[in-house]
């Protein structure tokens, strides 16, 4: 049984990020854009608490780089944060097809907040006063990247 897509121009075009992305329906685009972004970031995750558990490379455990690939490749989290990796990367590839790279490459910043914002409040690891402001600064970049679409498409 094969799964039958609808050309995007055949999907209605939703009022809601249509000055925002590029040809196509925005707002599909958009929700393909967020899905990407919440894989990667799931892998971030993943992939952290693998190399909790492997180990920090360098380390004298770690002499023989042998010792470390053998205990990477024994590590499922590893594995399924590059897996959750690969489908993201899956999904940027769709929007990439659909949306200005000018415009999704700087919404992929909206990860840097999470991470950061997830990092401290889930994996309790210190954040300094001058990393929220690094991620304020980015967060007011997304922001204005947004407002410079719609100022320059009149909506």
């Amino acid at each position: 049984m094969a799964l039958e897509v609808p050309p995007p121009e055949a999907i209605p075009e939703p009022p809601i990020a249509a000055s925002f992305l590029g040809s196509g329906n925005r707002g599909f685009s958009l929700a393909l854009l967020v899905v990407s972004v919440v894989f990667a970031i799931a892998g971030q995750f993943t992939l952290k608490a693998a190399m909790n558990e492997i180990g920090r490379i360098g380390s004298v455990e770690f002499r023989d780089p042998m010792a470390l690939v053998a205990k990477a490749a024994k590590e499922p989290r590893l594995w399924a944060g590059l897996a959750l990796f690969g489908i993201s990367a899956l999904f940027w590839l769709v929007v990439l097809s659909r949306v200005n790279l000018s415009v999704a490459y700087p919404l992929v910043g909206v990860s840097y907040i999470l991470v950061v914002a997830i990092g401290r409040f889930v994996l309790n690891e210190e954040v300094p006063p001058l990393r929220w402001v690094g991620v304020t600064i980015i967060a007011l970049g997304i922001a204005t990247i947004g407002l410079s679409f719609r100022a320059s498409n009149g909506t």
